[in-house]
């Protein structure tokens, strides 16, 4: 990255992460974190993969780091505060978050107010509206085959036509990178609770049941600067 790249990235970072203070200390620190560390943020605004007066749904969003990155993205954008190299970043028309976890819901409706909305549901059945761009990121290896199948038919009856679903899977078949990626996965899981089953797949096979599921696929490594094998598929529906 250039240092304008840097510098906007990091002011797009603590202003998403101000944006968690009133919801706790913790809340604001995640988001700071999750937004610094994790490629696949700078990556969507990069690369412009949410395209301006998008509607977006982002299934199993936690507490909406995603949205919350994106409308502080916009306002660094409007100060004139933007590597030129980069796409505008989108105003979007319209935010729906979805998540299990109700205290993340909680604070993912205190840092984005009337500016998104966030409900507490399953993946598996909660209903997705009419959209333009889906994001699922590291939640269908905890899903069945079947029900990985259901969500991503679902997506793709919910997506206009050119619409995007973006998907951030663990590549299984990448080694030692796949063993840390989950055994991190189950250890997070085990803090908030639980120790689920994973159903994790290699790339190959990923690609495969997205593509069924009536996706052009490009497959895009993400897990630069990180142990992880995570990989970002960019499906446009076709």
């Amino acid at each position: 990255m250039t240092h304008l790249e840097r510098t906007a990235l990091e002011a797009i970072v603590a202003a998403a992460g101000r944006a968690y203070a009133p919801a706790g200390r913790t809340q604001m620190h995640f988001a700071r974190g999750k937004l610094r560390h994790d490629p696949v943020f700078r990556a969507i605004l990069a690369h412009g993969l949410v395209p301006d007066g998008a509607r977006l749904v982002d299934l199993g969003c936690g507490q909406g780091v995603l949205p919350a990155f994106l409308v502080a993205a916009r306002a660094c954008y409007e100060r004139g505060e933007w590597p030129t190299a980069w796409p505008p970043p989108p105003r979007l028309a319209s935010v729906l978050g979805v998540d299990l976890r109700r205290r993340a819901i909680a604070a993912a409706r205190v840092a984005l107010g009337g500016r998104a909305t966030f409900e507490v549901g399953d993946v598996r059945d909660a209903a997705i509206p009419p959209c333009d761009v889906v994001v699922i990121l590291d939640v269908l290896h905890y899903l069945p085959p079947d029900d990985q199948a259901g969500v991503l038919a679902r997506c793709a009856a919910a997506l206009a036509a050119g619409g995007t679903l973006l998907l951030r899977i663990g590549d299984a078949d990448a080694g030692l990178r796949a063993l840390v990626t989950r055994v991190t996965d189950q250890a997070i899981t085990l803090v908030r609770g639980g120790w689920p089953r994973l159903y994790t797949r290699g790339l190959k096979s990923w690609i495969t049941v997205v593509e069924q599921a009536g996706f052009r696929v490009e497959a895009a490594p993400m897990s630069a600067g990180t142990p992880f094998a995570n990989v970002l598929l960019v499906a446009r529906h076709a």
